[in-house]
């Protein structure tokens, strides 16, 4: 394609390194920046660490190539941090990631790369663009594995046209043999795992942390009613959880409906646990010149997925409006969990998706 200046999203991570390396082989004038999301203070490993920024700088000195680091964390705090509160009182369990694309890495810092003259901003996401007759589509990593595209179902037309995720054709022990072949002393490390700015993985205690937090005691009942015993918050549920509960039945226990108004936390056998059908909203398209069937009053087929690591499932999907949905699955889902996303295929192409509101 030429020639021409890209900016790359460096986390400090093997991927995004990986894909800075490529671009500066083949030719193209790359730029790095790093977001800084948190206080440093406030960082304990993860991408939003300071170690991380030290490395995705040191990477780019050896590459030679400009390297800056962008202060987003009042935009994170108050479009991340705020919802994923927000949704654990409300009975919820949030997916951060989700919101950090949408809002701060493909528009605050899209942005920032136009800013710069960028033609393209690339990051070390694993999935795919494709452009059909001026129509860009969003597709699955080849890699299922390391597939990203739950995460990024919010992406539409503008984004995508600036947009490059060079890892998508590749699989992971192919991007580290790519990486040493680079010679990147990053080939090795780990990759980050869990919520990025939640120390040691432990979102109950960064819940308990934040001053608009608090904690209300309230009952755990079974299905019947029956209270089985308290709880000292409904953040600390999830729809399906069995461990953790803190009440003795005699026979295995999941959460099967968390009651925000109420302050109840609803337990049952596991068969309650699984549904058909659920009702989704602020439903997003990747696509919006050909959605004729989409925004059909007819009921349409998909595949759908209800989490990043379920596999997607045949599905029927009925209009409610123009951003709300009831989807059901021709097989019953296990923990359809409000809070989390319904992702929307067909074969490998990512239609859209939207945020399940509850269970029907």
């Amino acid at each position: 394609m030429g020639k021409k200046r890209i900016v790359v999203a460096m986390s400090g991570g093997v991927d995004s390194t990986t894909v800075a390396a490529i671009l500066k082989q083949e030719g193209h004038e790359v730029i790095g920046i790093t977001m800084q999301l948190l206080d440093y203070k406030d960082a304990e490993g993860g991408c939003c660490s300071l170690d991380h920024v030290i490395d995705a700088r040191r990477v780019a000195q050896e590459l030679d190539i400009p390297h800056y680091v962008v202060n987003f964390i009042d935009s994170f705090k108050e479009l991340v941090l705020k919802d994923y509160v927000a949704k654990y009182e409300s009975g919820k369990t949030p997916i951060p990631c989700v919101l950090c694309n949408q809002y701060v890495k493909f528009d605050l810092l899209l942005k920032r790369a136009m800013e710069l003259g960028a033609d393209y901003l690339a990051t070390g996401h694993y999935a795919k663009i494709t452009n059909g007759d001026g129509t860009y589509s969003l597709n699955k990593a080849d890699d299922e594995n390391k597939d990203q595209t739950y995460f990024l179902y919010t992406l539409k037309q503008k984004e995508l046209s600036k947009l490059m995720f060079p890892l998508g054709s590749l699989k992971k022990d192919e991007v580290r043999e790519l990486a040493r072949s680079l010679n990147i002393k990053l080939a090795e490390k780990p990759d980050s795992t869990g919520v990025c700015f939640v120390p040691s993985d432990n979102y109950r205690d960064y819940l308990i942390s934040q001053s608009a937090f608090t904690e209300r005691e309230g009952d755990i009942v079974n299905v019947e009613g029956e209270v089985l015993g308290k709880h000292r918050g409904i953040y600390s549920f999830t729809i399906g959880q069995r461990r953790g509960l803190g009440i003795a039945t005699g026979k295995p226990m999941y959460v099967v409906g968390i009651e925000p108004k109420e302050n109840r936390v609803i337990v049952g056998e596991e068969d309650k646990i699984y549904s058909n059908k659920l009702l989704a909203e602020n439903i997003s398209w990747v696509q919006t010149n050909n959605q004729i069937e989409l925004n059909s009053e007819e009921p349409f087929e998909v595949k759908a997925k209800i989490r990043n690591r379920h596999r997607e499932d045949d599905a029927i999907v009925t209009m409610k409006s123009d951003t709300q949905a009831e989807i059901e699955f021709i097989n019953p889902q296990r923990a359809i969990t409000p809070g989390q996303a319904v992702v929307l295929y067909q074969d490998k192409k990512v239609l859209g998706g939207g945020w399940i509101n509850r269970m029907l």
